[in-house]
C-alpha cells in the first residue's frame, strides 16, 4: 500500500505512515505522474490538478482532497477510469466564517462602517455560507439577505427561516456582498465571473465586496474598474482568479488582501485532516481510530473583556493581509507556513 500526499496536510504524517507500507511526502504542486504511478492513494490539496495527464497508467484507485472545493479534481474522468474520489464538505466552514466576520469587524475599526447596522447579503449558502451566516448573527447583524439559485431550484429552505433573495435584490440594497459559491461554468447556474461589469453596474449602495470562495467568481478586471468608478466601497479578498499571480494593482487597493487562508484556522484543518483520514480508513475497511486535534494557544494567551477585540486577539486578518501585501511573491509560503490561528480560546 503506497500512499502520496501533499505535505501540506496538517497533523496527517503519523497517522498516513502507520496506513501505508510506503508513504510519500510532495508539496501538492510539485506532484507528477511519476510519483502516483505505483500509488494506490492519493491525498491532495488544491495545488495538485488530478486529472488524466497526472493519473492515466497509475494504479491509483482513491483521491482525497482535504478541501471543500474539488475543481481541481477531473471528477468525471476519475469516474470514467473507477478512480473512487472525495473532499471534505465543511471541513474549514466555520473558519470563514470567523475570516469574514473578523475582516468586517476590522473595518468598522477603520471607516465609517457599523456592522451591526448593515445589510448583508451572501452568495452561496452552503456549508460555507450557513457559517457565514451563523458568524454575523453572532456579531449583531440583522439584515441578511441570501441568494443560492441551485438550493432554491431544490426546494431547500435558507437558514433560519429566512426568504431566498435574487441577486438583483442584494445589488439593489446590500451594504455587504460576500461570495461563497463553487467555481462552475456549466449548468444552469455557472458562477465563473458572476460578478462581472453588469453585476457591479447595477449596484446601488456601493457595498464592501468579499470574496473567499474562488477566484473567478469574481471577475477581477471587472471589480477593479467598479472600484475605479465608485461603485463599491472597500474589497476584502481571499481567493484570486490568477493564484498564486496576484493581481498587483488589486492587492493594493484592497482593504484585506489575504492569500487564500479564510479556512486556515487550526480548527478547520484539524476538520479537513480527520474527514481525509476516515475516507481512507473506510476505503481500506479499517477503523478510524486516529485522534486529530488542533494545537492548543499558549498558556499566556488570555482574552480580553471587550467582544470585539476578543474576537480580533483571537484572529486579526490585517496581519494575514500585511504580510501579502510586503512580498506579493510569497503567496504560497505564506499559506503553507501558516501561523497558528484558533477559532476559541478552548
Amino acid at each position: 500500500m503506497k500512499i502520496v500526499c501533499d505535505d501540506k496536510i496538517p497533523f496527517i504524517r503519523p497517522a498516513v505512515e502507520q496506513l501505508a507500507d510506503e508513504a510519500v511526502f510532495k508539496a501538492g504542486r510539485d506532484i507528477t505522474a511519476a510519483d502516483v504511478r505505483d500509488a494506490d492513494i492519493l491525498l491532495v490539496r488544491t495545488r495538485t490538478r488530478c486529472n488524466s495527464q497526472l493519473l492515466q497508467g497509475s494504479r491509483v484507485q482513491l483521491v482525497v482532497t482535504a478541501t471543500i472545493g474539488y475543481d481541481h479534481l477531473d471528477t468525471r474522468w476519475m469516474e470514467e477510469h473507477a478512480i473512487q474520489w472525495s473532499n471534505c464538505p465543511g471541513c474549514n466552514a466555520t473558519s470563514v466564517g470567523q475570516y469574514v466576520r473578523n475582516s468586517l469587524l476590522a473595518l468598522q475599526q477603520q471607516r465609517p462602517f457599523r456592522l451591526a447596522d448593515a445589510t448583508v447579503g451572501v452568495v452561496g449558502v452552503g456549508h460555507v455560507g450557513t457559517a457565514v451566516v451563523a458568524a454575523l448573527e453572532a456579531a449583531g447583524v440583522k439584515q441578511l439577505l441570501l441568494n443560492d439559485p441551485p438550493r432554491q431550484a431544490a426546494g431547500k429552505t435558507a437558514p433560519g427561516g429566512r426568504h431566498w433573495c435574487s441577486l438583483q435584490q442584494l445589488q439593489t440594497e446590500a451594504d455587504v456582498i460576500t461570495f461563497h459559491t463553487p467555481l462552475t461554468q456549466q449548468g444552469p447556474f455557472p458562477t465563473e465571473h458572476l460578478a462581472d461589469d453588469a453585476f457591479f453596474a447595477a449596484l446601488q449602495h456601493q457595498p464592501v465586496i468579499i470574496n473567499a470562495a474562488r477566484g473567478g467568481v469574481v471577475d477581477e478586471e471587472a471589480l477593479l474598474t467598479a472600484m475605479q468608478q465608485g461603485l463599491v466601497r472597500d474589497v476584502i479578498i481571499d481567493t484570486w482568479e490568477h493564484e498564486p499571480d496576484v493581481s498587483r494593482t488589486l492587492l493594493e487597493r484592497a482593504f484585506i488582501a489575504t492569500p487564500h487562508i479564510a479556512g486556515y484556522s487550526a480548527d478547520g484543518k484539524a476538520n479537513a485532516t480527520r474527514m481525509t483520514l476516515a475516507r481512507v480508513c473506510h476505503f481500506l475497511g479499517r477503523p478510524m481510530d486516529f485522534t486529530i486535534l488542533p494545537p492548543s494557544l499558549p498558556e499566556d494567551f488570555t482574552p480580553v473583556t471587550d467582544p470585539v477585540q476578543q474576537a480580533l486577539q483571537l484572529y486579526d486578518p490585517r496581519a494575514d493581509s500585511s504580510r501579502l501585501k510586503a512580498e506579493p511573491t510569497a503567496f504560497e509560503r505564506l499559506r503553507g507556513d501558516y501561523p497558528l490561528r484558533r477559532e476559541s480560546f478552548n
